[in-house]
């Protein structure tokens, strides 16, 4: 394992990455304290913020192109962006099922599959973790 092909890819990827391995590392603690609290609610809004990050950046990384500059992976990202707020919301009016299922699809679906994808050889995640 190395971060080299990860600290030489351009700063969109950087960005992109360590974004994510942060929302993924935040997920994982809010999924094992204890729901409702302030800390949830301050550690949920760091996630949030992450995940928009993550989202946005992956706009300008287009190595994979299906439709002109944009891949499948991309609608992911229009997914994220689109239940980011509603999950927001959902915490915010107290609607606790709608709030815990829209965060655990962004969670499983734009951090957890779109990350395995990362992992398929030639790509740069795939270098990072396994090597040339």
């Amino acid at each position: 394992m190395s971060l080299a092909p990860l600290l030489n890819a351009p700063l969109a990827i950087q960005l992109h990455a360590f974004a994510a391995l942060a929302a993924f590392a935040l997920g994982l603690v809010q999924f094992a304290r204890v729901k409702g609290t302030g800390q949830h609610r301050a550690l949920g809004f760091a996630w949030v913020a992450l995940m928009l990050i993550v989202a946005v950046s992956s706009f300008w990384i287009q190595d994979m192109r299906v439709w002109g500059r944009w891949s499948p992976i991309h609608l992911l990202s229009i997914f994220s962006l689109v239940m980011l707020p509603l999950g927001v919301y959902y915490a915010h009016t107290h609607q606790v099922r709608g709030h815990k299922l829209t965060m655990l699809g962004i969670f499983f679906g734009a951090l957890l599959i779109a990350g395995v994808f990362t992992l398929v050889p030639g790509r740069i995640m795939h270098q990072a973790v396994f090597g040339g």
